[in-house]
């Protein structure tokens, strides 16, 4: 099968991804009979919502027969997490499948997106939203069937952890983030990172799929990291203590209360022995207890692996189509199945 790929933004995980296709191309081939193509690239401008639909429109046959992927890569905006939210609601209008990166359409409008889908019987995936390309929404998904998740907490920004670790040892609040901008997991300006709103974007989105929250980033009772808190970072490793931001959420639908604060968390805890740019999640369920999911490296070809993986699963969802057909008054074939629909 041919997958036809529209790229929405050209940063780094971008520009990673293709060439991981291109470095997996072979194995794509082998194990899943799966041939991507990128047949065009979007940045991100003032008309880039209309040349989404264009490009769609000029793919339209690819779209018709389910072979279209729309990739949404561009940068996060906070404030309302546009155009992305738009790019995925004009590639599914015109019949494109959406895999996103941009944490924005699910933190902002995961609800509306995911009916969205199903009316077009397209799928819209986002494991590359939390925790790169390790599997949280699609190991919910396929893996825990009866299972409620009713609360979770991590650690999911990687630039905090790392300075807390290093403030840890002596090292300044600038000095580690310096450290991290270098490695290039830290942007130029990073106030989304330090300030908690990346993780208050991750919080929303985990509590949106996973609780069936309807929350944005803004819902998020929010506390970042500054120089301001190595006094007391220090003293609690001294005491036998870690000092993490900790993302968490519990409740259920419009119940759910989420926070991203700073948090004092005793040696034992799972979440106490992350170092450096670690991240780890812990799911709260009804039956089977806590289940931790973590994440020992990351970088970018951790995040574009995570676009490869759900490209993979997009195609083999249409693979699978013929032999599960049914009726549009049956239910959608097709849309993202992480949260189990349970929203």
């Amino acid at each position: 099968m041919t997958l036809e790929i529209i790229l929405v933004g050209r940063g780094r995980v971008a520009k990673r991804f293709v060439a991981l296709l291109d470095e997996q191309r072979d194995r794509l081939a082998r194990d899943f009979g799966l041939t991507p193509r990128v047949v065009d690239t979007i940045t991100r401008r003032p008309d880039s919502v209309a040349a989404v639909r264009r490009a769609v429109r000029a793919h339209a046959a690819a779209a018709r027969q389910s072979r279209l992927v729309v990739v949404e890569a561009t940068t996060l905006d906070i404030e309302r997490g546009e155009p992305a939210t738009s790019h995925v609601r004009a590639a599914l209008a015109g019949g494109a499948h959406v895999i996103a990166v941009n944490k924005g359409p699910v933190a902002f409008a995961y609800d509306a997106l995911r009916r969205a889908a199903a009316r077009a019987d397209r799928q819209f995936r986002f494991e590359g939203t939390v925790m790169d390309g390790v599997p949280v929404f699609n190991c919910v998904a396929a893996t825990l069937p009866a299972v409620s998740i009713t609360g979770f907490r991590g650690v999911v920004n990687s630039t905090t952890n790392y300075i807390l670790t290093a403030m840890e040892h002596g090292d300044s609040f600038e000095s580690a983030l310096t450290t991290m901008q270098r490695a290039g997991i830290a942007e130029a300006d990073a106030s989304l990172d330090v300030d908690g709103w990346d993780a208050a974007a991750k919080a929303a989105a985990l509590a949106n799929v996973l609780l069936g929250a309807r929350i944005t980033p803004h819902d998020v009772e929010r506390e970042g990291v500054s120089e301001a808190s190595a006094e007391a970072i220090r003293l609690a490793r001294a005491t036998g203590r870690r000092v993490k931001l900790v993302a968490s959420a519990r409740g259920r639908g419009n119940r759910v209360h989420a926070r991203v604060g700073l948090l004092e968390l005793t040696e034992t805890d799972l979440l106490a022995g992350l170092d450096g740019s670690q991240n780890a999640i812990v799911l709260e369920t009804d039956l089977l207890g806590d289940i931790a999911i973590v994440e020992l490296g990351s970088g970018l070809t951790v995040t574009a692996y995570a676009l490869l993986a759900d490209l993979v699963a997009v195609a083999q969802g249409v693979t699978a189509r013929p032999a599960t057909r049914r009726s549009r008054r049956t239910g959608p074939r097709g849309g993202n199945r992480s949260g189990r629909g349970r929203r």
